[in-house]
């Protein structure tokens, strides 16, 4: 594999980078005929992040040589955001970028040719790895949000960079709320500041959600894709479902594609409560309920709140074709709620992020019917 990217569409692959390594710890590279695949998950199964660049984003590209294989490769996120850590420097100094990918040497190598003649060499080493797949369908989501990045971006500016969760819901007049999302402890009096951001419908290129849904997911990862559509100028389309469901964020244009697929808090009381009123979005604490402190990730809840819905097809073009696992949103079956942990009388509810499970399985001899839906509990033994 070789690729070279020419002009400020190197800072635009840095961008690209950046967002990746606020959901990742390793980046799954994967050059196919239509286009250079950028891919992350992160380790609680929660958030999935892919960019997909077309062979016209690069002024040269050949995602293998005649008569060899397509490669892919998982490398750590961090060797590869070295080599783009500067932005400022990538826009100023790079003029153009090689990237190459040699499998008898076990090195990833990217080379940014500066000016002056200067020219920088990163061997990075990669691990042969299989294809990080994962099948979601944003048409399958009832609701549609899409607005220019630069509207979304606005709003989000008064949050702390320290809030985990924001909630998102149409309130009265069909006006889009973003408002920050605090777990109030069960016998704490002190009461938290709530930020809110109301944003009016003529705003949004595409409003297609009745007043009163919401949903809570993780601000980071939002940010990272907010942060690279903002300065591409691209629109953001937000696809979602119930609570509970995935949300998938979604940019699009002629020489990019991005989708990250996040999890959002599972809370049947979002829907019931207003959100065009003053009061907050918070569990309802239960009688005599011992307290619990507020986590930031996720991925550090109690395990037990976790359930990972893992829906595996495979798809039979040839002997390498590979199955995915599917993030399309589902109705919950008897299993899940037999899965679901048994909590003590007197303990507020844990908070219930779906855990969204991503496979990275070669492709096996006998490729079945259909999917298979298959509902299980995280356990401290899986890796």
């Amino acid at each position: 594999m070789k690729c070279l990217v020419t002009g400020g569409n190197v800072k635009v692959l840095g961008k690209a980078v950046h967002s990746l390594s606020r959901i990742g710890d390793e980046l799954y590279l994967e050059p196919l005929e239509d286009g250079l695949s950028l891919r992350t998950v992160n380790s609680s199964r929660s958030a999935y992040a892919c960019f997909l660049f077309a062979p016209l984003f690069f002024q040269q590209y050949q995602a293998a040589t005649p008569g060899q294989d397509l490669l892919r490769c998982k490398i750590l996120m961090k060797s590869f955001l070295s080599v783009f850590r500067s932005l400022a420097m990538l826009e100023k100094t790079v003029e153009k970028c090689c990237i190459s990918l040699n499998d008898r040497s076990s090195r990833l190598v990217v080379q940014l040719h500066c000016k002056y003649g200067v020219r920088k060499t990163h061997n990075l080493s990669f691990q042969d790895c299989e294809s990080l797949q994962a099948v979601f369908d944003p048409s399958l989501c009832p609701h549609v949000l899409r607005a220019p990045a630069r509207i979304l971006g606005e709003a989000i500016l008064p949050f702390p960079p320290t809030l985990a969760e924001v909630t998102l819901g149409i309130g009265r007049g069909r006006r889009v709320i973003l408002r920050s999302y605090l777990e109030e402890e069960a016998d704490s009096t002190v009461k938290a500041m709530v930020t809110e951001m109301s944003i009016g419908e003529e705003d949004f290129q595409q409003l297609q959600a009745p007043e009163g849904v919401a949903i809570t997911f993780c601000l980071k990862e939002f940010r990272g894709l907010l942060s690279f559509a903002e300065s591409a100028h691209l629109p953001l389309s937000i696809h979602f479902d119930a609570p509970g469901r995935p949300a998938i964020f979604t940019i699009e244009d002629s020489l990019l594609d991005g989708h990250f697929v996040l999890a959002t808090l599972s809370e049947p009381n979002l829907h019931s409560q207003d959100l065009g009123s003053p009061e907050l979005h918070r569990p309802v604490p239960q009688l005599q309920a011992s307290s619990t402190s507020h986590l930031d990730d996720f991925a550090s809840d109690d395990i037990d709140s976790y359930m990972i819905a893992m829906e595996t097809t495979v798809g039979s073009e040839g002997p390498r074709a590979l199955p995915s696992i599917s993030l399309s949103p589902g109705p919950a079956s008897e299993e899940e709620d037999e899965a679901e942990p048994s909590t003590v009388p007197g303990t507020p509810p844990p908070k219930k992020f779906r855990s969204l499970f991503f496979g990275s399985i070669l492709a096996p001899v006998h490729s079945p019917q259909g999917p298979n839906p298959v509902l299980a509990e995280d356990s401290d033994g899986e890796g």
